[in-house]
Order: C-alpha cells, then structure tokens, then sequence
C-alpha cells in the first residue's frame, strides 16, 4: 500500500531540495476548465473552490503514481505505464474506474498505432514522389 504521508514529504516545499507548492500542482486555470465542463452554463466556482480542488487533484494524481511507482520498484523497472496506473487504481480501491481507463488505453494504443501506421505511408509516398521528381528532372537536364 502507497505511504500518503511519504507521498506528502518528498513534495515539501520546506525540505530542502522539494518541489515549490506551484510546481507539485496542476494548473488553477485547467483545473478550473475542468470543474466548468461539469457545471451549468450560468454556474460560477470561487478561488477558494479551484484551489481546493487542486490540491485535491494533484494529490490524487500523486497518491496513483505512487502507487505504480511501487509496482515498477518491486519488478526492477524504470518506467511506469498506462497498465502501471490502471493496475495502482485496482490496488487502491478504484476499481469502478479501471475497466473505463483500460479500455481507454487500449483506444489509445489503437490510434497511435494507426498513427504510426500513417507516418510510415506518408514517408514512404514522400520518398516515392522524390524519386520521381529525381526521375523527371534527371530526364529534362540530362546526366
């Protein structure tokens, strides 16, 4: 299980070598975007509602990478994944929102897949109308 108190001190802003309060959280203003989108078009959100659900979010988000974090340390590995997280939110109690994350990270992985796909097309087209271009040129000024 994640320590939240050891989560909380590596991000002391009074230890020497810690983060700045202004670097450990989120945005205010994305923070803010985010509340928005659940509320009603007229509804308002005070300074004091943003901040709180910052700290709120940021730990949250600390707390999760910990979690995986944990997971990485135990099986001698140096970067944590998307199944890292989903398996830290099964851990600590979030199940209700693993099934949506994974299969959000296999959509994901699907369309960077596609991506990448895209881009092998898309150089091989390239080099394809450059050798072309070669070609015709070549041809017009002779050797």
């Amino acid at each position: 299980m994640v320590d939240s108190n050891n989560i909380l001190g590596s991000f002391d802003s009074s230890e020497e070598g810690g983060f700045k309060e202004h670097d450990r959280l989120l945005p205010i203003a994305n923070v803010g975007r985010i509340m928005k989108h659940s509320l009603p078009q007229n509804a308002k959100i005070s300074k004091e509602g943003k901040e709180t659900m910052q700290e709120c979010v940021s730990e949250f988000i600390c707390f999760v990478t910990g979690g995986a974090s944990e997971k990485c340390h135990k099986e001698k590995r140096k970067t944590l994944n998307g199944d890292d997280i989903c398996w830290a939110m099964g851990n600590l109690g979030f199940d209700d929102y693993v099934e949506p994350l994974k299969r959000y990270l296999h959509r994901y992985r699907e369309l960077e897949g596609e991506k990448a796909n895209q881009n092998k097309v898309d150089i091989g087209n390239k080099n394809e109308e450059r050798e072309k271009n070669e070609f015709l040129l070549g041809r017009f000024y002779g050797p």
